[in-house]
């Protein structure tokens, strides 16, 4: 782990292994043989740093958000608080923009129309299965297929539903990395919040991620419908074990991230 110091503030760039066990810490003065873990305590606006066990010595980063961080987490915030409108004209060019992304040439009815079960929506009307997650499930989606297209909704018809699995990866990575708390609680968003620092997209291509690893699993399991929680539960660890790995300072250090090529 490497950390930078500027003007007194603490900004890490963890190099973390998945096998560490992680604690918050109170004493942000002390020394690692000295640290005394437990309740977490908040000074000002963020933890004061959070305490790791590595091969039998405890090890600190400092997690007080940047400027820039805290910039870029109130925008990904605004984006998990904005629902789907059917009503907003940018919301139902989204929704025809994913079609055409992937479908392309294939001429869409309406956004009401029996063609949406082809993509994996419950119904006719896609609208209604965005409640869980919001405009920014159908941001990631249109994300993912305007960038790495070759999953497209080609699968949803035979394995599971490719649009349906999509809203609720999104909703899984708002738990993951516990973007709705006001402060930073867990290594893991404090990991996010760098690689936020580095790209603003960082949410988005974690998205990508997690969607090719949910893909991968569910085909080596040969998984049926009444399994996807369990392939969601799976994909959530890996992602969760490999943002903890050492040298993985951006989304695309994450050995999953080979996947969408």
């Amino acid at each position: 782990m490497s950390v930078v110091r500027a003007q007194g503030n603490c900004v890490a760039i963890p190099t973390l292994s998945p096998s560490s066990s992680i604690n918050l810490c109170s004493r942000g003065s002390a020394s690692p043989d000295d640290v005394t873990c437990g309740t977490p305590t908040w000074i000002g606006k963020g933890l004061t740093c959070v305490c790791f066990k590595r091969k039998g010595v405890y090890e600190r980063i400092c997690i007080n958000l940047t400027p820039l961080q805290e910039e870029r987490m109130r925008r990904l915030k605004h984006r998990m608080q904005v629902y789907f409108d059917a009503s907003r004209m940018d919301h139902q060019e989204a929704l025809k923009a994913l079609w055409s992304a992937t479908f392309p040439g294939q001429e869409l009815h309406g956004l009401i129309s029996d063609q949406w079960k082809e993509m994996g929506w419950q119904g006719r009307d896609p609208s209604t299965d965005f409640r869980g997650a919001g405009f920014i499930s159908l941001e990631n989606l249109l994300f993912f297929a305007k960038t790495f297209s070759k999953q497209g909704g080609k699968r949803s018809a035979w394995e599971y539903p490719f649009a349906v699995a999509g809203v609720n990866i999104t909703f899984m990575i708002m738990q993951m990395l516990d973007l709705h708390a006001s402060k930073p609680r867990t290594f893991v968003r404090s990991v996010f919040l760098q690689m936020l620092s580095e790209n603003q997209w960082a949410f988005d291509l974690l998205y990508c991620v997690a969607f090719v690893v949910m893909d991968k699993q569910w085909l080596e399991r040969n998984a049926t419908y009444m399994e996807f929680n369990d392939v969601l539960k799976s994909t959530r660890a890996q992602l969760e074990k490999e943002l903890l790995m050492d040298d993985v300072l951006r989304i695309e250090d994450m050995p999953s991230y080979f996947l969408l090529s």
